[in-house]
This record gives C-alpha cells, sequence and structure tokens, in this order.
C-alpha cells in the first residue's frame, strides 16, 4: 500500500519501489492510462512537482521521492447540492462509493435537476468543504439499489473511467428472477439495442451493441418460484441484466418494464458488492452493499458473503 496525503490543493506520495521502472510520462500514460488531453494540461500547467520542484518528465522515478499531484482545484460543481438519504459504503480525497436506495436516478439528466444520487453527493463534497466536483463513473437504473462510484477529482475520473472500459473494476449483482432456472451457471451474449416501439426500454436486437452477462444460481425458491441468482457483466449496457433476463424467459421479479410478475414494488436488482485497486494507493477495495428495502426483498441471504 502507498501512503498518500492531501496538503491543501496538492496530492502528496511517495514513490514506490516498483515505480522505479518509470518515468513521469509514463506512469500518467501506461500505468495510470491516464488521456492524453489531460496529461498535457498537468505538463504545460505544472501541476506536476517532484520533490517541490518542476520534473523532467522523461527520467525514471527514483524510490523514496516525493511526487506532488495539483488535484484538488475549485470547479463549477454544475450539479445542484442537495441533502439525499444515501449510505456511504467507502470515502477517502479521491472517491466515493454510495449505496443507492430505489427511487432515485444516478444522476441529473438535465441542467438544474435535483433528486439524484450525484446532487447528494455533491452536497456530502460542499459540506466537507470539498471544492472539486463529483462525477459519477457508472450509473444504476432508477430502481436498481446498491453501490456506485463516484471520483472527486478530474485526474481519479479519467484512470477510474479507463479501469470501467477495461473490467477492472468488478460489479457483482444479485437478482431475483421469476421461475426456475435449471441450470446451475451460464453466459448470456446476445446483442442489446434500443426498442422502437418504447421510448426507454431495450431490447435483445442483431443491430445491438455486445453484451455479456454472466450468471450463477444462488438458490432455487420454489415455494415462491423464483430463482436467486448472482450476476457480473462483461459490459454495461442499459437494462442489460433486465434485458438479457427477459430475453431468456425468465424477467426478474418486480420489473414491469420488462415483463417481471408483480411480486415487487421494483425490479428485484441490487449491486451487491464493487471490487478494484485503488489507482493511487494500490490497495484492493471491496465494498457490500447491505440490502435496504423496507420491506425487504432480498431475504435470507448476507450481502457481506458474496
Amino acid at each position: 500500500m502507498i501512503h498518500t496525503s492531501k496538503k491543501g490543493e496538492w496530492l502528496e506520495m511517495n514513490i514506490p519501489m516498483e515505480w522505479q521502472e518509470y518515468s513521469l510520462e509514463t506512469l500518467m500514460r501506461e500505468f495510470w492510462q491516464a488521456p492524453k488531453k489531460l496529461i498535457h494540461l498537468f505538463r504545460t500547467d505544472k501541476k506536476v512537482r517532484i520533490n517541490g520542484k518542476n520534473p523532467d518528465w522523461t527520467l525514471p522515478l527514483m524510490k523514496g521521492d516525493r511526487l506532488q499531484l495539483h488535484l484538488f482545484i475549485e470547479e463549477d460543481f454544475l450539479i445542484v447540492p442537495e441533502y439525499q438519504n444515501a449510505d456511504i459504503l467507502y470515502e477517502d480525497d479521491h472517491l466515493i462509493i454510495f449505496n443507492k436506495p430505489a427511487g432515485i436516478d444516478t444522476h441529473p439528466n438535465e441542467a438544474g435537476q435535483t433528486g439524484t444520487l450525484a446532487n447528494a453527493a455533491a452536497f456530502h463534497m460542499q459540506s466537507n468543504g470539498e471544492v472539486t466536483r463529483p462525477r459519477h463513473i457508472h450509473r444504476l437504473d432508477r430502481d436498481t439499489t446498491g453501490a456506485v462510484l463516484f471520483a472527486k477529482h478530474a485526474l481519479i475520473g479519467a484512470i477510474l473511467d479507463k479501469m470501467l472500459e477495461e473490467r477492472l473494476i468488478k460489479r457483482t449483482y444479485l437478482a431475483l428472477t421469476d421461475g426456475m432456472i435449471r441450470q446451475k451457471k451460464g453466459t448470456i451474449n446476445k446483442p442489446i439495442g434500443r426498442d422502437r416501439h418504447h421510448p426507454t426500454r431495450r431490447r435483445v436486437s442483431d443491430t445491438g451493441q455486445k453484451a455479456i452477462t454472466h450468471f450463477k444460481v444462488v438458490s432455487r425458491m420454489k415455494e415462491e418460484y423464483l430463482t436467486l441468482i448472482e450476476c457480473s457483466l462483461d459490459t454495461g449496457r442499459t437494462h442489460q441484466i433486465r434485458v438479457h433476463f427477459s430475453d431468456f424467459g425468465h424477467p426478474l421479479a418486480g420489473d414491469s418494464l420488462y415483463g417481471g410478475s408483480d411480486t415487487f414494488q421494483r425490479q428485484a436488482l441490487h449491486a451487491v458488492k464493487l471490487e478494484f485497486v485503488h489507482p493511487f494507493t494500490q490497495e484492493g477495495i471491496t465494498c457490500h452493499a447491505p440490502f435496504i428495502d423496507n420491506p425487504p426483498i432480498f431475504t435470507h441471504i448476507d450481502a457481506s458473503q458474496i
């Protein structure tokens, strides 16, 4: 683990031994995979120092040297800060993970919109005197609950976006489907596109975007005629799990949009676990999101054991 500290607008960390193979240029471009435009901005605006001095970006990094990054710069929030009752699962100077309740969007879909998780993130950061703006890294549907990751500044946001694209951020979901799924596990590899007959619905379509969902059966609830499944995604298409299991003949219970039963008030889908390696500290982060529905949807299962 690499120790980091926030010093005003700057982040400071000591160069570990394993970074000696990099120069500043290759650390930013190859290790963190930051976008070229952002790297150029850090170079031209002198937002990086080593031991308090402007560095040569081409020289090898030296173990124990003090790397300083100008990250915590005041920004226009672009999002209206608004208190929301959302639990925080993990937080540090760079990122924050919420346990999203049902009934709120992840982020505004138009300027000035309130009532979203991003509004809550902005309120929380502003209340703590943080001057950068929150950036959602992924999203959950309005009536899906569970772990959602936000970045607190531009560099970590760009790094996490790339990590998500390369599947270095693992998201695990629990869902209850209608009916009995007989197979123990499987992979649904079917492209998903828009449904031209409905403004928000998606469907399996040969002309859609690639979509891959892996699942395994956790338990079969014969009396309720439901199957509890655990899912992970190789892609992040809108409504992906809901569309795939509807097409599979086992729509999510409560999912009226995709033909599910009216067993629950919402689709029975919960983002139960989020796992990744922190880009700066190199610490493994694993967050389990407790179930928060009242009345409960997922019973007789411990979210922390997934």
